[in-house]
Protein backbone atom coordinates (compact mmCIF):
# COMPACT_ATOMS: atom_id res chain seq x y z
CA UNK A 1 0.00 0.00 0.00
CA UNK A 2 1.49 3.42 -0.91
CA UNK A 3 2.52 5.55 2.09
CA UNK A 4 3.66 9.16 2.42
CA UNK A 5 7.44 9.38 2.20
CA UNK A 6 8.10 13.12 1.99
CA UNK A 7 6.33 16.40 2.76
CA UNK A 8 6.89 19.98 1.64
CA UNK A 9 6.34 23.27 3.39
CA UNK A 10 5.69 26.28 1.15
CA UNK A 11 6.99 29.58 2.47
CA UNK A 12 6.91 33.20 1.32
CA UNK A 13 10.00 33.75 3.52
CA UNK A 14 11.94 30.45 3.68
CA UNK A 15 14.48 31.71 6.23
CA UNK A 16 11.65 32.79 8.56
CA UNK A 17 10.02 29.36 8.18
CA UNK A 18 13.34 27.62 8.89
CA UNK A 19 13.69 29.68 12.09
CA UNK A 20 10.11 28.82 13.14
CA UNK A 21 10.38 25.03 12.71
CA UNK A 22 13.87 24.95 14.21
CA UNK A 23 12.66 26.86 17.30
CA UNK A 24 9.44 24.86 17.79
CA UNK A 25 10.47 21.29 16.89
CA UNK A 26 14.27 21.36 16.64
CA UNK A 27 14.18 20.24 13.00
CA UNK A 28 17.38 20.47 10.96
CA UNK A 29 17.44 22.25 7.59
CA UNK A 30 20.07 22.02 4.88
CA UNK A 31 19.99 23.99 1.65
CA UNK A 32 20.11 21.69 -1.36
CA UNK A 33 22.94 23.13 -3.44
CA UNK A 34 22.18 26.34 -5.34
CA UNK A 35 18.51 25.43 -5.77
CA UNK A 36 16.12 27.39 -3.51
CA UNK A 37 15.13 24.21 -1.63
CA UNK A 38 15.91 23.07 1.90
CA UNK A 39 15.92 19.43 3.00
CA UNK A 40 14.27 18.90 6.40
CA UNK A 41 15.39 16.27 8.88
CA UNK A 42 12.70 15.75 11.53
CA UNK A 43 14.75 13.36 13.68
CA UNK A 44 15.49 9.68 14.13
CA UNK A 45 13.00 6.83 14.34
CA UNK A 46 9.53 6.56 12.84
CA UNK A 47 8.25 9.41 10.72
CA UNK A 48 9.16 11.12 7.49
CA UNK A 49 11.44 13.93 6.42
CA UNK A 50 10.59 16.71 4.01
CA UNK A 51 11.55 19.84 2.20
CA UNK A 52 10.92 23.57 2.26
CA UNK A 53 10.33 25.49 -0.95
CA UNK A 54 9.60 29.14 -1.79
CA UNK A 55 5.84 29.65 -2.17
CA UNK A 56 4.59 30.16 -5.71
CA UNK A 57 1.59 32.49 -5.52
CA UNK A 58 -0.27 34.10 -2.64
CA UNK A 59 -0.26 32.87 0.95
CA UNK A 60 -3.35 31.07 2.30
CA UNK A 61 -6.14 33.42 3.44
CA UNK A 62 -6.44 33.73 7.22
CA UNK A 63 -10.03 32.49 7.27
CA UNK A 64 -9.75 30.21 4.26
CA UNK A 65 -10.29 26.45 4.43
CA UNK A 66 -7.42 23.96 4.54
CA UNK A 67 -6.05 23.63 1.02
CA UNK A 68 -3.83 20.57 0.80
CA UNK A 69 -2.72 18.06 3.41
CA UNK A 70 -2.31 18.80 7.11
CA UNK A 71 0.80 17.22 8.64
CA UNK A 72 0.36 16.20 12.27
CA UNK A 73 3.46 16.10 14.44
CA UNK A 74 3.94 13.81 17.43
CA UNK A 75 4.78 15.92 20.51
CA UNK A 76 5.42 14.99 24.14
CA UNK A 77 3.40 17.89 25.58
CA UNK A 78 0.85 19.82 23.50
CA UNK A 79 0.55 22.65 26.03
CA UNK A 80 4.31 23.22 26.12
CA UNK A 81 4.57 23.06 22.32
CA UNK A 82 1.68 25.53 21.91
CA UNK A 83 3.80 27.96 23.96
CA UNK A 84 6.78 27.33 21.68
CA UNK A 85 4.60 27.98 18.62
CA UNK A 86 3.47 31.33 20.03
CA UNK A 87 7.04 32.35 21.00
CA UNK A 88 8.24 31.51 17.48
CA UNK A 89 5.53 33.66 15.83
CA UNK A 90 2.92 31.02 15.02
CA UNK A 91 -0.77 31.16 15.92
CA UNK A 92 -3.46 28.81 17.20
CA UNK A 93 -5.87 27.56 14.51
CA UNK A 94 -7.86 24.99 16.55
CA UNK A 95 -7.63 24.75 20.34
CA UNK A 96 -6.40 21.62 22.08
CA UNK A 97 -9.08 18.96 22.15
CA UNK A 98 -9.24 15.31 23.16
CA UNK A 99 -9.32 12.50 20.62
CA UNK A 100 -10.81 9.68 22.74
CA UNK A 101 -8.41 6.81 23.30
CA UNK A 102 -5.73 8.48 21.17
CA UNK A 103 -4.55 11.74 22.74
CA UNK A 104 -4.70 15.53 22.60
CA UNK A 105 -4.79 17.36 19.28
CA UNK A 106 -4.29 21.03 18.38
CA UNK A 107 -3.87 22.80 15.04
CA UNK A 108 -1.64 25.82 14.53
CA UNK A 109 -0.46 28.09 11.74
CA UNK A 110 3.22 28.68 11.11
CA UNK A 111 4.71 32.05 10.20
CA UNK A 112 3.80 31.38 6.55
CA UNK A 113 0.09 30.72 7.18
CA UNK A 114 0.39 26.93 6.78
CA UNK A 115 -1.75 24.77 9.09
CA UNK A 116 -0.18 21.84 10.93
CA UNK A 117 -1.40 19.56 13.69
CA UNK A 118 0.24 18.44 16.91
CA UNK A 119 -0.77 15.27 18.76
CA UNK A 120 0.21 14.27 22.29
CA UNK A 121 -0.43 10.54 22.75
CA UNK A 122 -2.73 9.73 25.70
CA UNK A 123 -4.92 6.65 25.53
CA UNK A 124 -6.89 8.07 28.48
CA UNK A 125 -8.01 11.18 26.57
CA UNK A 126 -11.71 11.59 27.38
CA UNK A 127 -14.73 11.77 25.14
CA UNK A 128 -15.48 15.51 24.60
CA UNK A 129 -18.52 16.97 26.33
Amino acid sequence: MPRPIHFEIHAADPERAVAFYTAVFGWKFERWGEVPYWMISTGDGEGIDGGLVPRQGPAPADSGPVHGFVNTIDVADVDHTLGEVARAGGTLALAKQPVPGVGWLAYCKDTEGNIFGMLQADENAPVPD
